[in-house]
């Protein structure tokens, strides 16, 4: 009888009165790729959480239940003990630190160190990194990843892809490793990338390393698991193989409920209108995805796709023209020039954003729900304010009633419009900047990576969202995404970027072919609609 690597059975967990794990029983065998699936807020990350022995779990009161690792019960109080005991995790959030290279990155708390002459009199805390044996472990952990990466480059600026394999490396490096916890890794990744990892996941189960892969990217799923476990609302609600699950069927245990394939029946015609909004030989300096001269048009009332490998700077455009990072050129919107490298005129303008990193840019962790929601609206449009006197304050009763209308219309999982939203799930963090951005009740939508981190459930969400605005608002919007078939679900035309520059437009039932080659640059002409 085969022992299992990992047992978790009657795992219980409660955060500040609401139970988010009830009695969840989960079992891996060695060298197996164990699939963990559920929406946003069914416990999922809690639940790993609990085995990589978060301090956020030690200081909400801990769990119930028992976890074994190779059928000997442990008592997991920190990630120390967990990687003592050969665990590693890649959490949804980067934990890596920008100034420090790659290699530093890869080797942190476990540098290699040498002897020196000061040492030999005053002890081994003196002596000096062996920057050599370390980088040639950084090397091989990257080459197990197959990334062709220079281990001396700093992490900040790296692609936000290149950032999840170099976390993926630093557990690879990990000589004792024999179940690594993977929390969406895959999110970040392109196609192409994911594609890597999952032939790095088979390889790693072929050598005996046990992997939880948490996910939303259903294919992946069937495409590298050996079993699947589902969560929904803090409960096992299937235990199955994945050659006898279908997407559909996973997707229905997840939600509880069918979920159709969003598409967008009625299409704008680009024929004979006029640009809303007009980009000349626009320039941004955003590293990993800096743009070099598009000159670009968008329609007014359609949904225009921004597509592209990574790294190539399709994310550089909304964020050069929401004046986030460093730009020149020309943006025109309804033939007014609007003001480069200065947010608050592209907010006055009437455009709005939701940037692809949530945590960084797009959300106050440490304030809740409702204020995130009407904050950029108070500063830039005076929203939600009344007048005593002379003083302006909030309106906390206009801004409650606002936060829980978005919060209803997104399913914002939450406690309430008063819960910070650091204590939501990604996922649930990602519709707050959907929902801060949508008070502002822009002409202009621009959406960066919109679903990343978003279960199949909320995705659809999204996802007709965006078309209700288009549609029945007629919010313009431009939507950059990964995800060609969810560009391609929803949009007019996909504008396809390769090298910082505009490789061609193309309509949405355009060949696999066309797109393929746009963003390998190797299309020698240009599909190009009216732009």
């Amino acid at each position: 009888m085969v022992v299992a690597r990992l047992e978790m059975r009657g795992i219980s967990k409660e955060y500040f009165g609401n139970k988010v794990l009830k009695s969840v029983n989960l079992s891996v065998a060695p060298g197996e790729i164990h699939a963990l699936v559920g929406e946003n807020g069914a416990g999922k990350s809690t639940l790993m959480n609990i085995l990589f022995g978060m301090p956020v779990i030690r200081n909400t009161g801990g769990f119930e239940g028992k976890v074994f690792i190779d059928g000997k019960a442990v008592d997991i109080t920190s990630p120390e003990e967990a990687m003592a005991h050969g665990i590693g995790m890649v959490h949804q959030e980067f934990m890596l630190l920008p100034g420090f290279t790659v290699t530093e990155n890869i080797k942190l708390n476990r540098e290699i160190t040498r002897p020196n002459f000061a040492s030999r009199f005053f002890g081994e805390k003196l002596e000096t990194l062996d920057f050599y044996r370390m980088r040639e472990d950084a090397k091989k952990a990257l080459r197990r990843m197959e990334l062709d990466l220079d281990e001396m480059l700093p992490v900040a600026g790296l692609p936000v892809g290149f950032m999840q394999f170099v976390e993926i490396a630093r557990e690879l490096d990990k000589e004792t490793l024999n179940l690594l916890i993977l929390d969406e890794p895959t999110a970040v990744l392109t196609e192409s990338e994911a594609e890597t990892l999952l032939q790095v996941m088979k390889r790693l189960s072929s050598q005996g390393i046990s992997i939880l892969f948490i996910t939303h990217r259903l294919n992946e799923v069937l495409q590298v698991a050996d079993n699947i476990t589902v969560l929904r609302d803090g409960e096992v609600v299937a235990e199955l193989e994945s050659r006898k699950a279908t997407v559909d069927q996973l997707a229905e245990l997840m939600v509880g409920r069918k979920i159709e394939v969003t598409s967008r029946s009625e299409r704008h015609s680009t024929e004979n209108v006029k640009p809303v909004l007009s980009i000349r030989d626009l320039h941004v300096d955003m590293p990993g995805e800096s743009v070099h001269g598009v000159s670009l048009d968008v329609m007014k009332g359609e949904i225009l796709g921004i597509g592209g490998l990574a790294g190539h700077g399709k994310i550089g455009i909304a964020n050069g023209i929401m004046g986030l990072f460093p730009s020149r050129g020309s943006v025109y919107m309804d033939g007014k020039e609007v003001r480069l490298n200065s947010p608050i005129s592209a907010l006055n303008s009437g455009m709005a954003f939701v940037s692809e990193d949530r945590r960084g840019t797009g959300l106050l962790l440490e304030e809740s729900i409702e204020l995130n929601i009407a904050v950029q609206a108070m500063q830039s449009q005076d929203k939600f304010l009344k007048k005593i006197i002379l003083l302006r304050i909030a309106d906390m009763k206009a801004i409650r009633e606002h936060a829980q209308k978005m919060i209803k219309e997104l399913d914002i999982r939450c406690t309430g419009p008063d819960q910070l939203t650091r204590r939501l799930s990604g996922g649930n963090q990602q519709k707050v900047c959907i929902a801060k951005a949508l008070t502002l009740e822009p002409s202009i939508l621009f959406v960066s990576e919109p679903t990343r981190g978003i279960d199949v459930g909320a995705k659809k969400i999204v996802l007709d969202l965006l078309v209700r605005l288009n549609q029945e608002l007629g919010v313009t919007i431009v939507m950059t995404s990964s995800e060609l078939a969810e560009l391609r679900s929803i949009c007019d035309r996909i504008a396809i970027i390769y090298k910082g520059r505009l490789e061609g437009i193309l309509p949405i039932d355009a060949s696999d072919r066309d797109f393929g080659l746009l963003m390998a640059g190797e299309l020698s002409y240009h599909r190009k609609e009216a732009s």
